[in-house]
């Protein structure tokens, strides 16, 4: 297949779209309950640095392989290592990224489906006057039921498909267009509204004050693994729109503007959030229950708490929507470059993590005691694999080939640097971020 001639309109809309892509359940779920689990301050100000040297130029690299081959993932892979005299053999690591985004996205469908009914139940007030122990139960029942786990799984997925099915510009440009700043939007009005909360100067000293005794090597490894989970790095997806990349747009430039927009999502979801708790007097490190449990416990003892928890899942919604479009898109690529048209291919992609997402949504009734190895149930698995093992591993290989194995001339024109700032981004990457990467693939080995 030859060059995708599909293009992002706009140095904004890729700008958008690769932030999309980014912000998702990272920034508004799992960053507020590791900062809470890591000691606040300390946590953030380690996730930021690992953000520049290790997100930042795997991100580059990432994006610099699809629009040097402005084909799919496998595709761009293969063409590129034929031009540098590698084996074609790398093309595999497109169809690696691809089976790494197909279980995410299968349990991202599901998890992005529970916003859906906690949007439903604030906004309809049925966490007002409710007891701790009955939010509680109620998030567990919810699990339990498959019928509605199936529902919102389906709609979510739906919502997502159908927007990969239009196409780059009719599609996930429009989207990203729209989307992307109404979700800023929503994050000023609950920061905004957290200023006005009693918890709001206590969240805001344990955020930015950091305790050098709270950093230990686990705090280190959770800062530097989160850092890299974020900017949805390690999966091939980002190559996909790497490939529909304007020419003339300087990609460090770029990047670098997607990594402000998305720290700064989960800044204002984490002043939101912990203003909120901090006022109820909770432990902030609740851990993953922080968003379905606490929040919701929260929220409702605060006047006007179901106005502000909908936002907040609302929220939610809209930045799971864009991220899932980023996972769902490099598999839709791959299938038309072997001749599907783009809507039987996302039909196609759409059954598969369908069926999949069936097994996450079982997982907490019928197969919960099911397990596929060691004690994980099919839920459990495909939350710790993919994502501790298969993005790191993915990243590492992306790295190598960017850094030592394309030709110099073709990634120095993908990346839009001159030879002293390719040299710079070369160095980093190989002396600074792959060994990085090492060390994020062991601690989720081990």
């Amino acid at each position: 297949m030859g060059e995708t001639l599909e293009r992002w309109s706009t140095r904004r809309a890729f700008i958008l779209a690769v932030t999309g892509a980014a912000v998702g359940l990272g920034n508004i779920w799992r960053f507020p309950y590791m900062t809470g689990e890591n000691g606040g301050a300390a946590f953030l100000v380690l996730y930021v640095v690992f953000v520049v040297a290790l997100g930042l130029p795997v991100m580059m690299a990432e994006i610099l392989i699809g629009r040097a081959g402005r084909r799919s993932p496998m595709q761009a892979l293969a063409h590129l290592a034929r031009e540098a005299g590698a084996t074609p053999h790398w093309r595999w690591l497109g169809l690696f990224g691809g089976i790494t985004v197909f279980f995410i996205l299968s349990f991202y469908s599901v998890v992005s489906g529970w916003s859906i009914e906690y949007l439903i139940e604030s906004v309809n007030g049925n966490f007002a006057g409710r007891s701790p122990q009955e939010i509680g139960s109620s998030f567990d029942a919810f699990l339990a039921d498959p019928l509605r786990m199936t529902f919102n799984h389906t709609l979510f997925l739906l919502l997502t498909l159908s927007v990969v099915a239009a196409g780059v510009s009719g599609g996930l440009e429009k989207l990203n267009n729209l989307l992307m700043p109404l979700l800023y939007l929503l994050l000023l009005v609950l920061a905004i509204y957290a200023a006005t909360t009693s918890g709001f100067g206590t969240a805001m000293a344990w955020l930015f004050s950091p305790d050098p005794s709270a950093i230990t090597g686990s705090v280190v490894l959770n800062a530097m693994g989160h850092a890299f989970f974020t900017l949805a790095l390690g999966a091939c997806a980002l190559m996909a729109y790497g490939a529909y990349m304007p020419d003339h747009q300087s990609l460090p430039r770029a990047v670098t503007a997607v990594a402000v927009l998305d720290v700064a999502v989960a800044l204002l979801a984490g002043i939101a959030i912990f203003s909120v708790v901090f006022s109820q007097g909770m432990d902030p490190g609740e851990g993953p229950g922080l968003m379905f449990v606490t929040l919701p416990i929260a929220f409702s003892e605060l006047p006007g708490g179901s106005l502000w928890l909908g936002i907040f899942f609302l929220l939610l919604l809209l930045a799971t929507w864009t991220s899932s479009i980023n996972l769902a898109e490099p598999m839709v690529a791959t299938l038309q470059d072997a001749g599907l048209k783009r809507g039987h291919a996302t039909a196609v992609i759409g059954a598969l993590v369908w069926g999949a997402g069936m097994l996450s949504v079982l997982s907490f009734s019928t197969m919960a005691e099911v397990h596929w190895i060691g004690e994980m149930n099919f839920f459990t698995l495909v939350t710790t694999v993919p994502t501790d093992i298969f993005l790191p591993v993915g990243g590492l290989l992306i790295a190598i080939f960017a850094a030592w194995v394309m030709s110099q001339e073709t990634a120095m024109s993908a990346l839009g640097v001159d030879a002293r700032g390719f040299r710079l981004w070369q160095t980093l990457v190989r002396f600074v971020s792959i060994p990085l990467v090492v060390v994020v693939l062991v601690s989720g080995l081990f």
